[in-house]
This record gives structure tokens, sequence and C-alpha cells, in this order.
């Protein structure tokens, strides 16, 4: 019950942080600059409420290293119950955000059921994978009715445009002179794609103040693609100290990586 409280209210604290969509770095109170006195290797001490981002022992993002990974079939495919609808694009200043209005749907983890509530975009990636960083990548974020947290993490390369947020750039280039804007319905299976036949399961925390831990993490193995020009319209958009908003990788510590893939046997 205590953890379920201490987390109820970090997250708490961190809407608060983010709710003034006019937030610059001063009133967020930290940014992304290596060396700056707010930089991510200062976030732990530059306020009281954020210790957890310098003492944790499950810090996100991570790399993904095949000397961690243990294939656990009993993962099973992800259980998603998700369906369209309407939704807003937020300037959160430290990245844009998607936020759904309505009933998204959800998805199963352990019995438990997380409601979609929101997507987001770093660049360059923030997890890597066995040392591998990817230029993009989307955090899709559900809650359950405790206020734990799961996160689909997407990961994307350098190609062709990515069709789904082509649906999106008239929005994004707006993004600069409207902070919060209605863009109409929005499937949450068509942020993620379609091919969750393997992805990766971890316990971690929030990558932004205050680094609450406890988050089942899904990084999905599956790499998108996506423009210069489509990533470069999302960074234009932002501050410049919040354009490269990837935070450092973690130390794994004692933890094990899940893998769940689904591999056709053969006769």
């Amino acid at each position: 019950m205590q953890f379920m409280i201490t987390t109820f209210l970090s997250i708490c604290f961190l809407f608060i942080c983010l709710a003034s969509t006019g937030a610059d770095e001063a009133e967020v109170g930290f940014n992304y600059v290596p060396g700056s006195d707010i930089g991510p290797d200062r976030w732990g001490v530059i306020n009281e409420n954020w210790t957890t981002c310098g003492t944790g022992r499950e810090q996100s993002p991570i790399d993904i290293t095949e000397e961690r990974i243990q294939e656990q079939p009993d993962l099973g495919r992800l259980l998603q119950k998700y369906q369209p609808a309407k939704a807003t694009l937020k300037n959160q200043h430290i990245y844009l955000e998607v936020e759904w209005n309505g009933n998204a749907g959800s998805i199963i983890i352990n019995g438990f059921t997380y409601n979609v509530s929101q997507f987001h975009w770093h660049s360059p990636s923030e997890h890597t994978i066995n040392g591998q960083r990817y230029d993009l990548e989307m955090h899709i974020v559900h809650q359950n009715i405790v206020n734990e947290i799961a996160v689909i993490g997407v990961l994307y390369a350098y190609g062709p445009p990515d069709p789904f947020i082509a649906k999106l750039e008239p929005f994004i280039r707006n993004a600069n002179n409207v902070e919060e804007q209605p863009i109409g319905v929005v499937d949450p299976r068509e942020a993620q794609g379609v091919n969750t036949t393997k992805y990766y399961r971890y316990m971690g925390s929030l990558t932004v103040p205050p680094c609450t831990e406890g988050v089942f993490w899904t990084v999905l193995d599956n790499v998108r693609t996506v423009s210069i020009e489509q990533v470069n319209l999302m960074k234009q958009a932002l501050p410049e100290e919040f354009r490269n908003n990837s935070r450092p990788l973690q130390n794994i510590n004692v933890r094990t990586i899940g893998l769940h893939q689904n591999l056709k046997i053969r006769k």
C-alpha cells in the first residue's frame, strides 16, 4: 500500500510538472544538456522529489543486451484491446505528446488491465539493443486503476517516412503556434504497428523526473522506419535544449530482460 501511495504521489507530481503547456526550461526544472546544472546527471539532486533519478536501482532506459536476455514463453503475446478515440496533440516542450480524450482501449499484463492514455517521442532513441541506438523512440503510456504504469517502446531507424506520423504532420507543423490542438480520431493500433510477435520485457522507471520505478517496460523488436524530415519536424517544435531529448542509459544492475518471440516450428 505504501508503494502504491508513493507511486501515485510521484506520478501526480510528474503530471503537475508537465501540465503547463507554456513550460520552458526554468519551469520544467531540468534539461538534457550534458554538463548542465540541471542536466541528466543532476536530476537526482536538483529537486528533493527527484532523488530516485540518482538513487534508484531499476532506472530506465537501458541497453538491452544478449547476456541479460532470458527467453520467457510464458510472457505470451501482448493482449491488447485497443480502439480508435479522439485525441489531442500537446506541445509539452520536453516532447510532443498525443493524448487520448476518450477510451482508446487497454493492454493486459499479468492479469491486470492498463488503459492507454498517451504517447510521445524521444530522439534519438532512449533504449538501445546490443549497443545500437536508433533515431527515434515512441513511448505508448498505459495506467491501471492503482496508477501503476506500463509503457510500450517502439523504435525507428531512418528510412522511408512513417505513414502514421505522416498523418500527424499538419498538426506537428502547427505545434509551434498552438500548444494544444484536437487532431481527430487516433487508433492506438496504428501508433504501435501490427507486429508484436517479439518483444523485450523488464522492470524500469519513467525516463523523466521524478524517475518513478515500478514501470513495466515492453520494447518491441520490430524496428520501424521514419524519415529524417519527420524527425526534424518534431524537433523544430521543441526548444533547442529539448530537441535531443533522450536520457542517458542507466545501469541494469541485477535485472534480467525477458524475451517473448513466436518461432515457427520446422517440420
